[in-house]
């Protein structure tokens, strides 16, 4: 099978890294083209990136040389971003104008009314705007975004639960400074410390998942109906984002149906190269998810549930810089090959 061509923007950043890890042996997209700054473009990969992962840097991805983030450097058909937002808000709308498909990491264009915002998962059906897009900006390319980490490892665990009729969700977050970036949190701030605020983290969560479990009615979408009321805080992990939950339902289920609920999610998309299988894992033990022991589970894609009581409340874990970033891109990118729409 011809590999599809595929670009970072971003190369350097945290994100970026991940998601040249992911790409670099994929079986469906070659790695074309990593986009930077101007202060990296023209080195070799492996000189400019300072990389930060656990795994080797791709042999591949070191030896090619660093472009300007522009249509006219970049060669690929789709490219995945990892633009920090304020740039990705003019430069992503660019590649699509230019007949790119971009597979947005950023936040910059997620609740824009004609831009999907997609968990193959969870709303896939959304993708039906990618024409609304095209024909009202007149782009011949287009861009697809994923949410907010900590949006999609709870929007994930939510979809099965949308049968018992959702009305109001609470979640607190313990997210981990990885979400951050590398130089994002001082060690004198977090380390013996949990910092109770990051910047526009709860509008995103109480947003973001309204409109991922909204209704498309071949337009636009209707966001869902309930509400969401966030508290986001910064803890002293590494990686993996753990997330205490409270959903009420109007049709009250007990702990049991809720748990069969998650262990027999199946959204069918098993063909995809990285979606996990289970989807959502229940840890049965009364500790569990813990980041360090559970966050890599499916190759950093499954997300993780556990203490499932009465109310419903229960815990959910997954791993943010895999699951709620650059494998989520991945993941809605298969998903658009499986659809024709690569």
């Amino acid at each position: 099978m011809e590999k599809i061509r595929a670009g970072v923007l971003g190369a350097t950043g945290n994100v970026g890294q991940r998601f040249i890890e992911m790409l670099s042996k994929h079986p469906w997209f070659e790695l074309t083209s990593l986009a930077a700054s101007d202060r990296s473009a023209g080195k070799r990969y492996g000189d400019a990136a300072n990389w930060r992962l656990d795994s080797k840097i791709p042999q591949d991805a070191a030896g090619m040389t660093i472009v300007p983030v522009d249509t006219e450097k970049v060669n690929a058909d789709i490219v995945f971003s990892a633009l920090p937002a304020d740039l990705a808000k003019t430069v992503e709308p660019e590649f699509a104008k230019a007949g790119f498909v971009v597979a947005s990491n950023a936040s910059a264009m997620r609740m824009m009314k004609d831009i999907p915002l997609v968990i193959p998962e969870v709303n896939p059906e959304h993708l039906g705007l990618i024409d609304v897009q095209q024909d009202e900006r007149n782009w011949d390319g287009y861009i697809i975004t994923n949410p907010n980490c900590t949006t999609i490892m709870m929007t994930v665990t939510l979809k099965p639960l949308m049968k018992f009729g959702i009305e109001r969700i609470y979640i607190s977050s313990m997210q981990a400074i990885s979400g951050a970036g590398y130089d994002g949190v001082a060690s004198m701030a977090i380390l013996d410390n949990v910092i109770p605020y990051i910047e526009k983290e709860e509008e995103k969560v109480e947003t973001e998942t309204r409109k991922l479990l909204g209704e498309f009615d071949g337009g636009k979408i209707i966001d869902a109906p309930f509400e969401v009321s966030a508290s986001c805080h910064r803890v002293m992990v590494i990686d993996g984002h753990t997330e205490a939950i409270w959903v009420e339902m109007s049709d009250d289920p007990f702990p049991e149906e809720v748990k069969e609920a998650f262990m027999s999610f199946d959204p069918g998309l098993s063909d995809l190269p990285t979606e996990p299988n289970p989807v959502i894992e229940v840890k049965e033990e009364k500790d569990r998810p813990q980041p360090r022991m559970d966050r890599n589970i499916g190759g950093g894609m499954t997300v993780s549930v556990g203490r499932i009581r009465p109310g419903i409340r229960y815990i959910c874990m997954g791993h943010n810089t895999i699951r709620g970033a650059a494998g989520a891109s991945v993941l809605n990118a298969e998903l658009l090959k499986k659809m024709g729409k690569l």
